[in-house]
């Protein structure tokens, strides 16, 4: 799917997320498996170079926090990550933790920047770059 920019994004969920993030990419992957709400739009923001820009444009710099788009609002680091959790499917292991982890948006306050740090570090090892 190209997108654009975010006007461009499709009614339903969107996840933009990095795809060169094995943890990032896992996710989304296994997020969609497990989703409550239909389809689910993944976008790579590395394929998406004028998304990437739009967003960044409002604030939300996607090396620091995957993006959700839902129901026509923009979910940014551990916000996307609470809106997720509340929509996700409600059994299996993956579910239970996502729920405990990012339920209450104060506590994915709290453990997202842990998760970000570990991607940049993951990153780094891998010998990725951050996204342009």
């Amino acid at each position: 799917m190209n997108a654009p920019a975010i006007d461009a994004l499709p009614d339903g969920l969107s996840i933009i997320y990095d795809g060169d993030c094995p943890f990032c990419a896992a996710f989304a992957r296994l997020y969609v498996v497990r989703a409550n709400v239909g389809d689910v739009a993944l976008l790579n923001a590395r394929e998406h170079p004028v998304l990437v820009t739009s967003l960044r444009s409002r604030g939300m710099e996607i090396n620091d926090g995957m993006v959700v788009h839902w129901l026509g609002k923009l979910y940014w680091g551990a916000d996307g990550m609470h809106i997720l959790s509340v929509l996700g499917a409600e059994s299996g292991f993956f579910s239970a933790a996502n729920r405990f982890l990012f339920r209450r948006a104060r506590m994915a306050r709290l453990v997202y920047p842990l998760l970000a740090a570990g991607r940049r570090l993951v990153l780094a090892l891998l010998g990725r770059q951050a996204i342009a």
